[in-house]
């Protein structure tokens, strides 16, 4: 480092200032308001006012992360060196603002722990890493592909597994790879979300909220098993300022969180019993003559056999005896919500990650509807939209080979075909896995096997489910290709790994599955070292395939990643967004030209056109056609396992930067007092935490934030500790979710185990 200039040290090590705008944004931005003021500069920096001195590039960028906020953000760059970044004043949701984990970003690119170059690992989880070329990286993996393809006569043993650890449009590009070599392997659905949307398509026919923005005109606001303070910290400013306009503010969580700290009510109530709690509410309702009985007449179907049903199974006794809450609160609220104009529910994604998660979600959504609070301004059961997400996807939808051979009718190539359009001609599709078993289908597939999968976005070993038998699962494959920034716990499992860049080194377009704006993401920097996006792997990947046989794969060799990101928009994005050409998304991100509330036209999108208390859909994709309770996963252990997420973290992004750990060096085992007491376990001790599945060790905190009868584990990724939730949550499968995204979610809070001193 002696003999470098101050621009290649910089780059080497990141920006000298960045380590100080990092701890002054948090204390602009209130985030850091709850943490130990020791972590935090001294009082001399904490009073000092950020100055932008000197000249620098201003670049529009989007967090990509699979996180509510979807944050807008304005990245100022000198001497070709990312200094630091702010929020995007004119987003009104961003309003300027970063959360704890954005104001982290800037170190990301010049984080010493960072994967360089294309590396090789002589032996799995040796270590044992060898740099190579782009070229030889390429070639191994090539020769490999050929290799599985002349074996197997088709590609369906390369499986591709990717989610939501970058949702930039353009890295739909991953799957646009897999596409253009042939029919492949894909592990379909979502680990996030699944259960809920197919309850709200059987209600209302999508998935739609309303503008986050609007809740300043609720009067009345459940926040139901989330936790924005933590996870949508931009959403809470709404909710203050309808609380100060006269709204109640009610949180159902069975964890008192940071959000429920801040609440007129909380209910700490029996996980998994969501479903009976908002059952036993609406029965009230009915009883008191509460429902809103034009809405009702006028907008939907079932009600009369949804209402028999709360007259002969439900009562608010049985609702408390379930859930933990007393009669009188269930029905002292439920009178409230029921006569607050408007009135919403958050409904949070925590909640539907049980086996009774998607009847849980619909008993929700009935409560909101039977009220009338569906399609007004201020309303709504709000859960998520992919209404602003109208691109091309030029880079997913890729042409495969000539004569390439899939996945036929339920069999294998070598199964029994079946025809469509002219006789004779055969349909192959891709092999379709589900992401929430994903090594159990491993295990499992045969004609052909899973020979070689490829890893991008995610981080299974970190993320998937029952991880001892993931780890059995990657044993018997072939080859693993991880692409990633950092060596986390799938790339120590893989063979080689491809670096990839960060957020400000390329281009892309972000949206939100919450709010309404749209923001494009500007390269800000030059990719550093030898980092390339998810689409120029895939066109060296091209490259390296047709050197070795011509036409085996199509996607393009030469790509400019701005002309790609270009090609994402089309006329209707443009008309939605109020604008003629995605240039104009540099001078800041646009909101989408829509009614704030979601269903104001009360047309839904239904089989009958209205919201359907009673869908005979749901009920042909075997559930219940009425939202009626259904029965939580039977205990298999003394204590209940919860592993949400950290303020730290999202999923096993951001723990692992250093400047991170300064808030967040280890991770522990939340316990109950009581709990502890009956194990002689007190704070600061280690711990075993164990189940049929697994266990882990690690350090105990006591505190009546969390119930008796509970153990709680943040998620997270430690770059320095061998830490993993995973090892105690198996892959038992949500109530719903193949409906609309190809697969059941997973029951990761339906979980259960013991605990004992090491």
């Amino acid at each position: 480092m002696q003999n470098k200039t101050p621009q290649q040290r910089e780059r080497a090590c990141g920006p000298t200032l960045d380590r100080r705008r990092f701890l002054q944004g948090l204390l602009a931005s209130g985030v850091a308001a709850a943490l130990p003021c020791g972590l935090l500069a001294p009082a001399s920096a904490r009073a000092e006012k950020i100055v932008y001195e000197g000249n620098y590039d201003i670049f529009r960028n989007a967090c990509p992360r699979n996180c509510y906020d979807t944050c807008s953000i304005k990245s100022y760059v000198k001497d070709g060196v990312l200094q630091f970044i702010e929020g995007a004043p004119e987003s009104t949701f961003t309003r300027g603002g970063l959360c704890v984990k954005g104001y982290s970003y800037t170190r990301r690119p010049y984080s010493p722990d960072r994967i360089k170059y294309p590396m090789v690992q002589q032996g799995r989880g040796s270590g044992n890493w060898k740099r190579v070329s782009w070229d030889e990286a390429m070639g191994r993996i090539a020769d490999k592909l050929l290799e599985i393809g002349e074996k197997d006569g088709t590609m369906l043993g390369l499986g591709m597994t990717k989610y939501s650890g970058n949702f930039g449009i353009t890295n739909y590009g991953v799957e646009g790879m897999l596409t253009s070599l042939g029919y492949t392997t894909r592990f379909a659905g979502t680990p996030c979300w699944p259960a809920g949307i197919d309850a709200q398509n059987y209600d209302m026919g999508n998935m739609w909220c309303n503008d986050p923005e609007d809740m300043v005109d609720s009067r009345y606001i459940i926040l139901w098993g989330g936790n924005p303070a933590w996870c949508s910290v931009h959403s809470m400013k709404y909710i203050y300022e309808a609380r100060r306009r006269g709204a109640k503010v009610v949180v159902v969580d069975p964890i008192l969180t940071q959000t429920a700290a801040k609440a007129d009510v909380f209910w700490q109530v029996e996980t998994a019993s969501d479903g009976a709690l908002a059952l036993g509410m609406a029965r009230h309702i009915l009883d008191k003559g509460m429902v809103d009985e034009q809405w009702v007449r006028a907008n939907s179907v079932g009600f009369e056999a949804f209402a028999d049903y709360l007259r002969r199974e439900v009562s608010v006794e049985w609702a408390a005896q379930q859930s933990g809450i007393p009669a009188q609160q269930i029905a002292e609220v439920a009178e409230e919500f029921a006569q607050a104009k408007p009135a919403t529910i958050w409904i949070g994604y925590g909640m539907q990650r049980h086996v009774n998660g998607g009847a849980s979600v619909r008993s929700i959504d009935a409560l909101v509807a039977m009220t009338g609070n569906v399609g007004k301004v201020g309303g709504g059961a709000r859960y998520g939209h992919l209404q602003t997400w109208g691109f091309n996807y030029h880079a997913l939808l890729q042409p495969r080979p000539e004569g390439a051979k899939g996945y036929v009718g339920g069999g294998t190539i070598k199964g029994d075909f079946h025809f469509t359009g002219d006789e004779g001609a055969v349909e192959y599709t891709d092999r379709s896995m589900n992401i929430n078993k994903i090594a159990q289908e491993i295990l499992d597939a045969k004609e052909p096997p899973v020979r070689v999968l490829w890893v991008s976005c995610k981080n299974p070993m970190s993320q998937d489910f029952d991880r001892a038998k993931l780890q059995r699962a990657f044993d018997t494959l072939e080859m693993v290709v991880t692409v990633d920034q950092f060596f986390n716990e799938t790339v120590k499992q893989s063979d080689i790994v491809l670096p990839v860049t960060t957020l400000f080194e390329e281009w892309t377009v972000n949206a939100s599955y919450w709010h309404y704006w749209v923001g494009i993401n500007e390269q800000a920097i030059k990719p550093m070292y030898e980092t390339k996006s998810n689409i120029e792997i895939a066109a060296a990947l091209s490259k390296a395939m047709n050197e070795r046989k011509p036409g085996s794969c199509t996607f393009p060799t030469e790509i400019d990643t701005k002309d790609w990101m270009a090609r994402e928009f089309n006329s209707g994005v443009y008309d939605l967004l109020g604008i003629k050409d995605w240039t104009e998304l540099r001078d800041g991100p646009r909101k989408a030209r829509m009614h704030p509330a979601a269903w104001h036209d009360l047309k839904f999108g239904t089989p009958s056109g209205k919201y359907e208390f009673q869908s005979d859909l749901c009920a042909e994709h075997g559930h219940q056609a009425l939202p009626a309770y259904k029965q939580p996963r039977p205990a298999y252990d003394k204590l209940r396992v919860l592993t949400p997420h950290t303020k730290f973290a999202i999923h096993s992004q951001f723990v692992n930067l250093d400047w991170m750990e300064d808030f967040n060096p280890k991770p522990f085992v939340y316990l109950h007092p009581a709990t502890a007491a009956q194990r002689g376990i007190a704070t600061g001790d280690t711990v075993r935490v164990f189940n049929k599945t697994g266990e882990v060790r690690l350090e105990a905190k006591l505190t009546d934030n969390v119930p008796a009868g509970c153990v709680l584990l943040y998620e997270a990724w430690f770059r320095n500790n061998d830490f993993n939730c995973q090892y105690l949550v198996d892959d038992e499968s949500s109530d719903m979710g193949a409906y609309k995204t190809g697969a059941p979610g997973v029951a990761i809070h339906d979980q259960f185990a013991d605990v004992a001193r090491a």
